[in-house]
C-alpha cells in the first residue's frame, strides 16, 4: 500500500468504479472473520488466501500503473535483440500460429483462464485442509507478482505487439489493446483509472510465466490436478508471447522467478517473519500452525458432538490435511482414546 502511495504521489491519477472492488473485499473480510470466530479453518484460510490475492491485485495494478507513468526510455529494442540471440523467430511463430486455428482456440482460453487457475488452486488447497503448501503458494505468488511489476518499471516496454490485421486468425494481443494506454501513461494523458476495467501492464518479465508453475506447485499433492495443473500451466506459458504480446526472454526470466519465489517463501526464515508478523494475544509468536502468510490456519478448537448410536460425546478437532502438516495434532476423543 505504502509503495502503491509513493510512486502515484504528484501524478493526479483520478479513480472511478470503487463499489465493486471495496464490496468484494468486504465480503471476503467478512468470510475470514466468520471462519475464524466460528471455527472454520478450511473457510477461514480460502477466504484469508482470496482477501490476500485480491488486494494484490488491485494494489500491484496500481502500483505498474504508477511505474510505468515514471518509466524511463523503453527497453523494447533490447529485449527484442535477446530474443534474436536466443533463436526466436517471431514472424514465423506468428504466421504458423495463424495457420492453427484450433490451438489458437486452446492458447487463448489457456492463457485468459489465470484467474481461473488460481481459483481452483485456492478452493482445492483450502478444502483438502493444505494450510502450509497454501500459505506458500499465496506468499510466492504475490512475492513475484511485486518483483515483477518492479523489474517491469525498471525495464518498461511496449511488448512483442504484431498488427492483428494482416493475419486471418491471430486476434489482437493484452500488449496490442494496451499500448495507447501505456503511451498514455507516459505522457501524461491518461490519467482516470476505472477500478473494474484494470490490466496488468508488465511485460517483462512475464507474470504469466511466474504464476502457472507456482499454482501447478501447490497442487502437485492433490490427486487428478497433480496431472492436470502442470499440463494447464505449460499451456498458459506456452501461449503467453501470442496473447499477451511477450518477448521470449520475457517468458524465460518469469519462468525463473517461480523456483526462486517458492525457495524463499518455503524456507525457515520467511517462516520466522510470518510468526513475527502475527503475535499471539500474549505478545508471544503465533503458534506453530502459522503460514508462510503471516497468518494461521486456526489453533485447532474442540467441537462437542454427541452420536446417538453409542450415546456417547466426543469432543473433535480440526486439523490440516495430515500430508500437509505432519506435526498437527491428531484428533482425540473425550475418552482419550486416538
Amino acid at each position: 500500500m505504502l509503495a502503491c502511495l509513493l510512486a502515484s504521489a504528484g501524478l493526479g491519477f483520478r479513480f472511478t468504479g470503487l463499489l465493486l472492488p471495496g464490496l468484494s473485499l468486504l465480503l471476503l473480510a467478512a468470510a475470514a472473520v466468520i471462519g475464524r470466530s466460528t471455527a472454520r479453518p478450511r473457510l477461514y484460510a480460502g477466504a484469508s488466501a482470496f482477501l490476500l490475492m485480491t488486494l494484490f491485485s488491485e494494489l500491484g495494478i496500481l502500483l505498474s500503473y504508477a511505474l510505468a507513468a515514471k518509466a524511463g526510455p523503453l527497453w523494447d529494442g533490447a529485449l527484442a535483440h535477446a530474443d534474436r540471440r536466443l533463436g526466436f523467430d517471431w514472424p514465423a511463430v506468428f504466421l504458423a500460429s495463424d495457420h492453427s486455428p484450433v490451438l489458437l482456440w486452446i492458447g487463448a482460453v489457456a492463457y485468459h483462464s489465470l484467474p481461473l487457475q488460481m481459483i481452483v488452486c485456492i478452493v482445492a488447497l483450502s478444502g483438502t485442509a493444505r494450510f502450509r503448501t497454501l500459505g506458500i503458494t499465496i506468499s510466492a505468488a504475490i512475492l513475484s507478482g511485486f518483483a515483477t511489476i518492479l523489474l517491469s518499471g525498471l525495464m518498461p516496454a511496449m511488448g512483442n505487439v504484431f498488427d492483428p490485421a494482416r493475419f486471418s486468425h491471430l486476434w489482437p494481443s493484452v500488449a496490442w489493446m494496451e499500448r495507447g494506454m501505456i503511451a498514455g501513461l507516459r505522457d501524461g494523458s491518461w490519467r482516470t483509472l476505472d477500478l473494474t476495467q484494470l490490466w496488468g501492464i508488465v511485460t517483462f518479465p512475464s507474470y504469466h510465466a511466474t504464476l502457472p508453475i507456482i499454482l501447478a506447485w501447490g497442487q502437485r499433492d492433490i490427486p487428478r490436478l497433480r496431472i492436470l495443473a502442470p499440463l494447464w500451466a505449460g499451456l498458459t506459458i506456452l501461449a503467453t508471447p501470442l496473447f499477451g504480446g511477450h518477448y521470449g526472454v520475457d517468458v524465460l526470466v518469469g519462468m525463473g522467478l517461480a523456483p526462486l519465489a517458492l525457495a524463499i517463501t518455503s524456507s525457515p526464515a520467511w517462516h520466522r517473519l510470518g510468526e513475527l508478523a502475527l503475535p499471539s494475544v500474549s505478545g508471544k509468536p503465533a503458534p506453530a500452525t502459522s503460514t508462510a502468510l503471516g497468518w494461521t490456519a486456526l489453533p485447532p478448537r474442540a467441537h462437542r458432538r454427541h452420536d446417538p448410536a453409542t450415546s456417547r460425546t466426543e469432543s473433535v478437532r480440526l486439523v490440516p490435511h495430515p500430508a500437509d502438516e505432519p506435526s498437527y495434532p491428531t484428533r482425540k476423543r473425550a475418552n482419550g482414546g486416538e
